[in-house]
Formats: structure tokens, sequence, C-alpha cells
């Protein structure tokens, strides 16, 4: 069986459809399929696997926010 690649945090916020800083905060917290690397206690790297990721957020019921909906710009001064 070969073993699963780690992805970055750019490649994971795109697969749950979420924005970078939100996966990061989840990371944080303690998300399951979210790897802190090095030893720093400010700034880590955090990579993510994929299907650990999509495991959770099923089995957790993990709140990932909605798209919000297109920006319409309307007619006249916005005063």
């Amino acid at each position: 069986m070969i073993p699963e690649p780690f992805v970055s945090a750019d490649e994971a916020a795109q697969f749950l459809c979420v924005k970078r800083r939100y996966l990061l905060e989840l990371a944080r917290r303690g998300i399951a399929g979210a790897y802190a690397l090095g030893t720093g206690s400010k700034r880590k790297i955090w990579v993510f696997r994929l299907s650990e990721l999509a495991a959770c957020v099923v089995r957790e019921k993990i709140p990932i926010p909605k798209p919000p909906d297109p920006c319409t710009i309307r007619d006249g001064s916005p005063r």
C-alpha cells in the first residue's frame, strides 16, 4: 500500500473550499489530518492528509462555511 502524500495548507483549503486562514485555525484547534512541522511555538508549517480531513469533517460535523453569495453591483451611487 502506497502511503498518502501530505499536501500544503493551500491545497487542503482548496479541497475543503474554505479559506486558508480558517483551515489553519482548525489545525491549531487539533482537527484530524493536520500535522505541524517544526519545533517553534509561534510559527509552524502545517501539512495535511486529504483523506483524514474529509473523514474528520464528515465524522465530527465541523462547520465548513458556505462561500459568500456573489457580489452584485447596483445602479446608481452607493450613497
